[in-house]
């Protein structure tokens, strides 16, 4: 059995099948990669390692091992800082000495504190940056160029002669609340009461990435190449055996340790939680301990492009700040709206629009508004019914499109119990699941089905209908599907909500995602609803205005969150200020182009609707005169459609494109966004050496 943490603090019990496939999937030492495991000798083993006699077979102990890369005895602590149990096993009903079935091999390691919550400790005042940590990681883990579960960037500050650098070196922090686990639909993270270690399973995981979104340390690493995410996995292998981790032993400057978290090494006088550069512990309570006690500047700034740096506040402590690295000037850069998240960019939409076409008139309907009412009982809501299903089917396969791995699209609801993006996904199954048993049910009664069914092939419906109570079976799927639209709306938003993301944090996006919903569903159910009512000469009015009053406070609730949200990212001191400086900048033409087509929307909808109340349009259908009137309505519905689709897609582009992540600074080569694409626009990226992935999801 293996352990998997929830909220709170109890651990619960996942599958053996898991604990398999999290030892054996996550890079681990392994026969297949061209090494092999062996039982070491008791003899073979140096003085200051015979504590470590009778521990599994897991890592070859060698005869030379020196006696820093091998785990300390020490008394640990009670609790962490955080008030939880150290000692895992207490969180659980599950016995000492269970195996992990690292490698498939059942073996146990002996070490006495095997179920602590164990961490990393990083002395920043030691590290030289020599990225031997880095390169003992990869050589281990078999990791390609482009990837690195460990990684060292820095900050730098001051000015010649008293210049300072201050190196970071950053791996997985097998959180004590490990967001990545909550936030995978597939259940391919587990939280284990050995040692602590949160281990992921490349090949449960379908590689939709989200794990690399809410991770505020940029531990998970999405392969473009394989389709999935692996991450560091504590070196659980070499623990198990008594050794510290890879990366610990290969460190040169004993800058990092590795021990039971809140055990303070050896010539170590600090245990603090955070350095300048390092996201907020509280989002995760990450069990990696710092120490750096040598003065740093007022103000640190990154090499890498990231618009961001760090400044001194009146605590100590450094937090993030805008760096106007690019200056002020506004570009345009279309082509840079195109990016891998492009399948995202059409889910999101078709899906919003997908709801909106469907909820507005059967809601309205259900409203008892008259005019809905005989909408919903004509021919045409078959075709409204089976336009939103198209809409909404279209989105699901482009978010499938999205995954490393489609085919596994299917894990998706693995865990519904955390998962903002499980929860999603089902609400928007089971709001077409809904839309397919409504249509079902309005194809029974369909003129044009049964005549149909008579002139082909002589098959006559009527007691079909009549021994069926249709007409409550179309509106229990109807609201059925109402229902399971709005909760998939609600948790589409959920997964944005994300502390690691401060430009997405915002409720911006709820206005975003409803106010899409509104005006794009009331745009395109208008144009079958008000077509109907013009053949049927019915008439407009009581439409376009109800239609065009809920597009109109759709395309309102988008204007009044990006309102917000300039103003309280434009006083924002965080990355998501960031985030919003580049939007200003780097897209800064073309973001004014989309507030210019929202504003200009809103007065042409408030017109429209004045020119209706005012009967300078004509709303009594085909049969009234003149007719040239309603082509005329059609063709200025027409462009303001059109203007609001191009608004929106150009906005959810700059949605995806601008976020910039709470994550570790990064170098002049190695995670650097602006030299990786320096590298794709020279060419030098088609070298795989380069260490720049291609562009590809």
């Amino acid at each position: 059995m293996t352990s998997q943490i929830t909220e709170g603090s109890k651990l619960h019990s996942g599958s053996d099948k898991a604990g398999a496939g999290a030892g054996a999937g996550v890079g681990l030492f392994t026969p297949e990669t061209g090494s092999s495991i062996k039982v070491t000798k008791a003899n073979a083993l140096p003085k200051r390692g015979e504590e470590q006699l009778g521990r599994s077979n897991h890592w070859e102990v060698r005869t030379e091992e020196q006696a820093y890369a091998y785990l300390p005895k020490t008394d640990s602590e009670i609790e962490n800082r955080y008030g939880k149990r150290i000692d895992l096993v207490e969180l659980t009903d599950n016995p000492v000495g269970r195996s992990m079935f690292i490698n498939d091999n059942p073996a146990v390691g002996t070490n006495p504190d095997r179920n602590k919550q164990h961490g990393f400790f990083f002395t920043a005042d030691n590290c030289i940056g020599c990225h031997a940590c880095e390169s003992a990681c990869a050589e281990k883990n078999d990791t390609p160029a482009h990837l690195a579960f460990r990684s060292v960037g820095y900050v730098e500050g001051g000015s010649y002669p008293d210049y300072k650098r201050m190196n970071i070196s950053m791996a997985c922090n097998h959180c004590d609340d490990p967001v990545c686990l909550k936030g995978c639909p597939t259940r391919a993270y587990t939280k284990h009461a050995e040692y602590g270690a949160v281990l992921q399973d490349p090949e449960t995981c379908f590689g939709c990435g989200y794990c690399t979104w809410v991770c505020p340390y940029n531990a998970p690493q999405l392969d473009p190449v394989k389709g999935t995410v692996s991450k560091c996995n504590m070196c659980v292998d070499r623990l198990e055996v008594g050794l510290k981790p890879a990366c610990v032993s290969a460190c040169v400057g004993n800058a990092l340790d590795f021990g039971v978290i809140e055990d303070t090494p050896e010539s170590r006088e600090q245990c603090k939680t955070s350095i300048p550069g390092f996201p907020s512990p509280e989002i995760t309570r990450p069990n990696i301990r710092f120490q750096q006690t040598k003065s740093m500047p007022e103000e640190m700034t990154r090499t890498d492009s990231m618009p961001v740096k760090y400044r001194k506040g009146k605590d100590g402590q450094y937090k993030p700040v805008i760096d106007q690295k690019v200056g002020k000037q506004q570009h345009w850069n279309l082509a840079k709206l195109n990016s891998r998240e492009n399948p995202l960019v059409l889910f999101t939409l078709f899906a919003q629009a997908a709801l909106g076409t469907f909820m507005v008139p059967f809601l309205a309907a259900l409203a008892g508004v008259e005019i809905f009412e005989l909408f919903m009982a004509s021919d045409m809501m078959l075709v409204l019914v089976v336009t939103s299903l198209f809409m909404t089917s279209f989105g699901l396969f482009m978010s499938v499109t999205h995954l490393g791995k489609p085919f596994r699209f299917y894990r998706g609801f693995n865990n519904l119990r955390y998962s903002p993006m499980s929860r999603e996904g089902l609400g928007l199954a089971l709001f077409s699941a809904g839309l397919g048993l409504m249509a079902v049910c309005l194809l029974a009664t369909n003129t044009w089905f049964s005549e149909l069914l008579v002139s082909g092939f002589d098959i006559e419906l009527s007691g079909l209908t009549l021994a069926l109570p249709l007409v409550n079976l179309t509106l229990g799927a109807g609201v059925f599907a109402a229902i399971a639209g709005a909760a998939g709306l609600y948790y589409m938003n959920q997964c944005y909500q994300i502390k690691a993301r401060p430009f997405w944090n915002h409720w911006q996006t709820v206005t975003s995602f409803v106010g899409n919903s509104m005006s794009l569903g009331a745009m395109v159910s208008g144009v079958m609803i008000l077509s109907t009512l013009a053949v049927l000469s019915l008439p407009l009015l009581p439409a376009l205005q109800l239609l065009g009053g809920v597009w109109l406070v759709g395309v309102a609730l988008e204007a009044i969150g990006l309102i917000g949200h300039n103003r309280d990212l434009n006083a924002s001191e965080n990355e998501g200020g960031a985030a919003h400086y580049i939007q200003c900048t780097t897209f800064g033409k073309t973001y004014k182009l989309r507030n210019l087509m929202l504003t200009l929307n809103i007065f042409a909808g408030l017109t429209l609707l004045a020119l209706g109340e005012l009967g300078l349009l004509n709303t009594q259908g085909l049969a009234s005169e003149p007719v040239g009137v309603n082509v005329w309505a059609f063709v200025a519905w027409s462009v303001i459609a059109l203007i609001n689709c191009i608004s929106a897609v150009i906005g959810r582009a700059l949605f995806y494109n601008l976020v910039i992540p709470t994550t570790m600074p990064g170098a002049f080569f190695w995670k650097n966004k602006g030299f990786e694409q320096h590298a794709r626009d020279i060419g030098l990226a088609d070298n795989p050496a380069c260490g720049v992935a291609p562009l590809a999801h």
